[in-house]
This record gives structure tokens, C-alpha cells and sequence, in this order.
């Protein structure tokens, strides 16, 4: 653990003012060590611990120095605590400024985005603590009452579950009543997937990946199949409707310029042609990351040919990064971004690109990683810049943490 010491403001007490910060190296759900940030104010308190992708983009942000959180903790005593002690919390972007001054990288490879990322985060906590307002509406305002889609992640492998399917994840999104309607509904199908899953292969042992999701040995598409098969069925029996979707993380198995799957490869043309074929079969939601990180043509060209009728989400193409959105929108290259602090470092370059993204046309999806912490700040971040949705899984308890302080939101704006 490393302490800051006491600021005490001259004429008067400023209650957002930042008195003291703590770093602390803690655990992910990987088992994995990542680093959790105290901001302590004049009269508030906000905490925040960074996640961990295992299927990164190649252009996001650097979690940590040279791989290194001993490191990450060093700099952040010698670094970041002389140079945030004493500032305003309520000035997010002051605060954020100094940590990419601080930092003098382009991808925080100085001090990790990690560190970044854990106090930005908590520093918006802390400010929204001192002022007695729960996060969402401190970053929201009073017309911060959109609740998210939940997407539910039934079923993968990929990076998350090596030996798995190709496909890193096959998703659920139910369109309940409610948020809570909707995060029950995705669990239960969870389930089904499960039981159908033991039903087709009764002698094989069945897994769950990072994110809680079954995981097999089958093919890609009667993974689809299983996960479809289970959101008709909470359609029939919950009446409400359920669709599935994708992330394949394509940039995973591109190589040489081919689209590697376990019984084929596929030409860029090719995989546009296969994706648009599942997404009209099976009436996709949504499907991440079809084309590598870098395709924003082929991007464009699936989105020309489906994006009426599916979100064709960017994720390694963005990085939640503007200049790189910016690249898509004028490409036409998808119409949806998904969200992720980490990967750019601060709460003000986040929002600058979800802002980017609203303002041009495209939803927003605000998502976890595969390596998570039992930390809700997503669920506040995604209702208070209304996205159209929140990835971050159907079960287990880093991923339930945040589901239910959804349920919690939702509770108090009804």
C-alpha cells in the first residue's frame, strides 16, 4: 500500500478538494494482480479497481508498465501522488490532464492505463460522494434515466476459453420491460445453454471462460445454434424478446490475411459474406469485431450490407479512442462502438468518445474485460452516457456485481 499525505486547504474547507490517495495491488477474477485506487476528499470517498483484458487491440492503451504492477505502484508514489494531491475533484479534466502529463506516452505506457484508468474513476467517485449524488447522475445529470441492454455472454472461447469455439463469445440479449427483466432473463438462458449443452455431449465435461460462459470443444455455428435455440425459448416462456449475438474478435485468428476457423480459412470478402449470412439466419442483435482490428473497408462494407437491421460494433477498430472512431465514421465503418475506460486510460477521453460516437450516429455499448473486479462503476458509467447497452456478462460474481447495481439504478428512477 502506498499513502499520500494530508492537504489542507488554505481558506476554508473545499469538500471535493483531493486530501489523500491510496494504491493497493488487488486481485482480479483471473486470479491475476491489477491495482484498486482510493481518492479521499475533504468529504467524500471513491474507489475504483482496474480490470484486465486477455483479448487486447493492438492500438489500446498499455495496462501496465512493461507488464509490471510493482512497477505501476512505484511510479504511481513517486509520479502521480505529488502531482494530484491538492487538486479539485470536481475538475475531472484538470485531473485527467495531469495524469496524461504525468504519463508523456501516447498509450500511457509510463504509468499504465491501469493506474490511470483506477484514478480517473475515483476521483469521479469521490467528487460524486462529496456531493451526496449517486455517480450516474453526477456524470449524467438529471436526464440520465436510459437503462442499458444487458448482453448476456452464454457460450465462447477464443482468448477467453482456449479450446473452445473460434468465436470468442455468443452472446443473449434480452429486451425486457426493465433492466432486472432483462439481466434474469439472460441468466436463464444461460442455464438453457447449459442443460442443452450436457444434453449433446453427455460424456464430455463442460467449462465455463473468463467471463462465465459455457465453453466446449463444438463448432462455431451450433454453438450459434444452442444460443439461439435458448433465446427463443425465454421469448416463448418469458415473453419477452431474447436475440443473440457476437463477438467474434476476429483479429484473434487473422492470419496472412485469411480468417483462420478450426475446418476452413476465409478471404476478408469471404467472412463479410459468411457474417452477413448469420446475421440474416439468425437475427443477430449485434455482432463486435467481425473483421480485424485494422479492416475498416470490410467494416464498412458488412455495415452497407446489414447495418439496418444489426449493430455492427467496433471494439479492437476503436479502443474507445476518438482519433481512431473518427477514421470509422468517415469510413462508414460501423454503427455501433463499444466502450471501455481502460483501454484509453481516463474518465474524460471516455467520455470524449462516447460523446464522438453519439454525435455521430452510432450506439454505444459500455463493456467489461475478460479479467474483472467485483467493482460496479460500469453500470453507472452506462446509464449516465446512455448507452444502448452494457456488456459484462450473465453469472458470476464480478460480472453479477454489476448487474445488480443496474437492478439498484433502475430501482431508484422508478
Amino acid at each position: 500500500m502506498v499513502r499520500g499525505s494530508l492537504f489542507a486547504a488554505l481558506g476554508g474547507v473545499v469538500i471535493t478538494l483531493i486530501e489523500d490517495l491510496v494504491i493497493r495491488k488487488v486481485l482480479d477474477s483471473r486470479g491475476n494482480s491489477t491495482v484498486e485506487v482510493d481518492v479521499h476528499t475533504t468529504n467524500g470517498f471513491g474507489r475504483f479497481s482496474a480490470p484486465s483484458g486477455a483479448s487486447t487491440g493492438a492500438h489500446e492503451a498499455v495496462a501496465f508498465p512493461e507488464g509490471k504492477v510493482d512497477l505501476a505502484l512505484e511510479r504511481f508514489e513517486s509520479h502521480v501522488l505529488p502531482k494530484v494531491l491538492g487538486l479539485d475533484a470536481i475538475f475531472q479534466e484538470e485531473v485527467d490532464d495531469v495524469l496524461r502529463e504525468t504519463d508523456g506516452t501516447a498509450d500511457f505506457s509510463f504509468l499504465g492505463a491501469n493506474v490511470a484508468v483506477a484514478t480517473s474513476l475515483a476521483t469521479a467517485k469521490a467528487a460524486s460522494n462529496a456531493l451526496s449524488l449517486p455517480l450516474y447522475r453526477y456524470l449524467g445529470g438529471m436526464t440520465a434515466n436510459r437503462m442499458p441492454r444487458p448482453f448476456g455472454n452464454l457460450l465462447g472461447g477464443g482468448a477467453h476459453a482456449p479450446g473452445g469455439t473460434v468465436i470468442q463469445e455468443f452472446l443473449s440479449v434480452a429486451q425486457g420491460p426493465t433492466a432486472a427483466d432483462s439481466v434474469r432473463a439472460n441468466a436463464k438462458a444461460h442455464a438453457l445453454v447449459g442443460e442443452a449443452l450436457r444434453a449433446k455431449l453427455p460424456k464430455t465435461a463442460i467449462g465455463r471462460g473468463d467471463e462465465g460462459a459455457w465453453t466446449a470443444a463444438i463448432e462455431d455455428e451450433l454453438a450459434l445454434r444452442l444460443v439461439a435455440d435458448a433465446c427463443s425459448q425465454i421469448q416463448d416462456e418469458l415473453g419477452i424478446p431474447c436475440s443473440p449475438a457476437l463477438d467474434m474478435a476476429a483479429s484473434e485468428f487473422y492470419r496472412k490475411g485469411e480468417y483462420h476457423y478450426r475446418d476452413r480459412t476465409r478471404s476478408p470478402e469471404e467472412q463479410v459474406a459468411y457474417v452477413t449470412e448469420l446475421v440474416d439466419k439468425y437475427h443477430l442483435y449485434a455482432v463486435e469485431d467481425p473483421l480485424e482490428q485494422d479492416d475498416f473497408g470490410g467494416f464498412a462494407e458488412l455495415t452497407s450490407l446489414v447495418g439496418d437491421r444489426c449493430l455492427i460494433i467496433g471494439d479492437d477498430l476503436f479502443v474507445t479512442n476518438v482519433d481512431r472512431i473518427r477514421v470509422g465514421v468517415e469510413a462508414g465503418s460501423a454503427n455501433g462502438a463499444l466502450i471501455k475506460p481502460n483501454q484509453i486510460g481516463t474518465l474524460t477521453d471516455t467520455w470524449m468518445a462516447v460523446d464522438y460516437a453519439h454525435g455521430h450516429g452510432l450506439q454505444t455499448v459500455l463493456s467489461h474485460r475478460s479479467g474483472e473486479t467485483t467493482d460496479a462503476t460500469i453500470a453507472h458509467l452506462a446509464v449516465a452516457f446512455r448507452c444502448e447497452g452494457i456488456k459484462t456478462g450473465a453469472v458470476g460474481g464480478e460480472r453479477i456485481a454489476k448487474l445488480n447495481e443496474l437492478i439498484r439504478i433502475e430501482e431508484e428512477l422508478t
